[in-house]
């Protein structure tokens, strides 16, 4: 790793410890969403870390943004689901796509953690099939009424600024909604099984007068903002579930190594050793995957090949060996006095959240098809 990562790597890890470690625990326990923390993380420079300097970024790439990632979620995943709702799918998603109005009015804000953002792209009866939305944009005069609802949305009950993708005839538009807008409001925060403190809830959009300036992009060009969007997600909150998992087999190592049983340590028993050498490989292998999966995404923002299957792997892995952890753990790994019990309800998110792995698999097995077609199989 590079020295300016390696840099990036050790603030950010000091920063978990100091700062997120000590909350994490009333995060999960009072589903309790640490607003003044996630301003500070923006004074430190984390939530623009994409963003150049000229709009108040840090002016780095996505692998620091992922760096960042893992380093907070090993220390909170909900902290880290948060931080890429804001940091990616939202701030990186509107620098990238936005016009320089939007750029100048909402970007420094994001960055410094004064406004938090959130994306609104599920609804209550399209999720996974995303492109099936029924918020409308009607336009008017070359102004837009939105009408609809997003549920699911991650941050939606702090929220300040929303990209708020709608259908505008038959084409889809992102929109930028203000949390002041009239006609704007929130349902009640959702009581999650995990990732508890990363606030999820619906938003309501009862017409929404939006002037022409506040669309992202092209009007009517929103699928491809969606889908690149989409790609540059799941690349990145791959190193949410990367975190976890290297928190969960630390914690299983130094339990294993701690407890005896029999008269000695529970890592010379075998049976423990072997989930030790599993849970190593699979950590590892998902995070080496996902960096070069990052790095192709990088160089091609529409790669759904990579950008799923690093997702789908360091998701499923992150589960692996979180449950394995709670078995190391025997009987202490169910009570919730114990950290890996709180890891291991978040390790699961992420195999639901940012399009289901059963959707993955299908863009995976869609992606590999047409690149047999095109014969570029390997290539």
């Amino acid at each position: 790793m590079k020295d300016e990562y390696l840099m990036i790597q050790q603030s950010a890890r000091e920063f978990a410890k100091r700062e997120i470690m000590p909350v994490a625990a009333r995060m999960d326990r009072e589903n309790f969403f640490p607003v003044d923390l996630f301003r500070k993380m923006g004074r430190e420079g984390y939530l623009g870390v994409t963003v150049p300097e000229e709009y108040g970024g840090s002016g780095s790439d996505y692998l620091s943004q992922a760096i960042i990632e893992e380093e907070i979620s090993y220390a909170s995943g909900s902290l880290g689901l948060s931080y890429g709702a804001h940091s990616n799918l939202c701030l990186d998603n509107l620098y990238r796509n936005g016009s320089e109005f939007l750029r100048e009015k909402y970007v420094p804000h994001l960055c410094s953690g004064e406004n938090i953002g959130s994306l609104g792209m599920t609804e209550p009866s399209s999720g996974s099939d995303a492109l099936s939305m029924k918020t409308t944009a009607e336009e008017d005069s070359g102004n837009f009424t939105l009408n609809g609802s997003k549920t699911f949305i991650t941050n939606a009950p702090y929220a300040d600024v929303f990209l708020v993708y709608a259908r505008t005839g038959t084409d889809i538009t992102p929109f930028v909604v203000e949390s002041g807008d009239e006609g704007f409001s929130r349902g009640q925060e959702f009581d999650k099984t995990g990732m508890r403190g990363s606030p999820t809830g619906t938003i309501f959009f009862n017409n929404v007068r939006l002037g022409h300036e506040r669309i992202v992009g092209d009007l009517n060009g929103g699928k491809k903002v969606l889908l690149s969007g989409l790609n540059l997600e799941r690349a990145v909150l791959a190193f949410n579930s990367i975190g976890i998992a290297k928190r969960a087999l630390d914690l299983a190592v130094s339990y294993a190594s701690e407890r005896k049983q029999f008269g000695r340590p529970i890592s010379d028993f075998e049976l423990v050793q072997e989930k030790l050498a599993y849970m190593y490989t699979k950590f590892e292998s998902s995070r080496l995957f996902a960096i070069e999966a990052l790095n192709r995404v990088q160089n091609d923002r529409m790669d759904s090949l990579d950008a799923a299957s690093a997702i789908l792997y360091a998701s499923e892995a992150s589960e692996y060996i979180a449950r394995e952890a709670l078995q190391i753990f025997g009987g202490y790994g169910y009570i919730k006095d114990f950290e890996i019990e709180r890891v291991f309800r978040d390790s699961i998110l992420l195999t639901i959240g940012a399009g289901t792995n059963e959707i993955r698999k299908k863009v995976i097995s869609e992606a590999l098809i047409k690149k047999h077609r095109g014969g570029t199989i390997g290539k």
